[in-house]
């Protein structure tokens, strides 16, 4: 867990949150109870919550229950033994998304070990009931990895989110510790299947930074990522959700997270997020346009060069 001087790094004054939780929040917050739905928002302890729930208007549903078969040990959401599948949590979450009149959507969930398909026909459900319930609604997905089966990749995809999302979470070296049973290998190739499987369709990961990675070894998972055709990436710094985490080992500065931007911009990225409370969903719904408009140029770059 590292040692006492450590465990305890006083936060810097760029790490503050300003809280704002009018109508909006508290609308969406009741209505989620109502409706027996889960958000990443609030299980994951997200420090843009506020931000997202009162003034853009934009969640992140965590679907197949809130009991994670992992204890990944940067994450705050609950390991244990899952409950039954929800059936009819698909339909709930589209008419939620009707009901906030989203622009854009993202759908999570726990790792479903205990699965088959790791949840992938799940997904898919959602998907799907997002898409007949609110067509112009685009969505982004963000699953495990689904023990790495090309099956479970493939009816994700098959689906065709808008975006599919899947996040390295850190460095190659550090993996192991940090992330339980998840593989860094496999996340790649997961990335590269969903690729591979629909070409058109923007892929995205997401780094956490504070946990002991030296900038190389940043600037080579940025090297992985594209290497694996990866569009989008975000990089936010590590908190820790409490003291039975993996303790903060560097808090980086604004300056440091918009050198990290310019430099994962020349590398190929058609968008990165990169700040001190940004998350893998954090201004989803720009990323998607931006994924969309790289996607345009390049089109019309193919056409001009024929």
């Amino acid at each position: 867990m590292g040692n006492k001087n450590t465990e305890y790094l006083r936060k810097p004054e760029w790490l503050k949150i300003k809280l704002n939780t009018n109508e909006n929040y508290t609308g969406l917050k009741k209505m989620m109870r109502e409706k027996n739905l889960h958000t990443v928002c609030e299980e994951a302890k997200c420090p843009n919550i506020h931000e997202c729930w009162a003034v853009r208007r934009t969640a992140t549903f965590m679907i197949l229950g809130s009991i994670c078969t992992r204890a990944c040990r940067f994450c705050a959401v609950k390991t244990g033994l899952p409950t039954e599948l929800d059936l009819a949590e698909p339909e709930r979450v589209a008419d939620s998304v009707v009901q906030m009149n989203l622009k854009h959507v993202v759908v999570t969930a726990v790792a479903r070990d205990d699965l088959k398909d790791g949840g992938a026909g799940v997904f898919a459900e959602t998907v799907h009931a997002i898409r007949r319930k609110n067509p112009f609604t685009t969505i982004e997905v963000l699953p495990s990895d689904m023990g790495g089966d090309y099956d479970n990749i493939k009816t994700l995809m098959d689906a065709r989110p808008d975006i599919l999302n899947h996040n390295i979470e850190t460095v190659r070296r550090l993996s192991n510790r940090v992330r339980a049973r998840a593989k860094y290998d496999r996340s790649l190739e997961l990335l590269q299947r969903a690729k591979d499987l629909q070409p058109d369709i923007p892929t995205k990961s997401s780094l956490m930074v504070g946990l002991g990675e030296t900038f190389e070894e940043i600037i080579e998972t940025m090297d992985d990522l594209r290497a694996h055709d990866v569009d989008i990436m975000t990089i936010g710094q590590y908190l820790q959700p409490s003291k039975k985490h993996l303790p903060v080992l560097k808090y980086y500065s604004p300056q440091e997270f918009q050198e990290l931007k310019e430099i994962a911009m020349s590398k190929g990225f058609s968008h990165c997020e990169a700040g001190p409370l940004v998350r893998s969903s954090y201004h989803a719904d720009e990323q998607v346009n931006a994924a969309a408009k790289m996607k345009h140029e390049n089109g019309e770059k193919a056409v001009a060069g024929r």
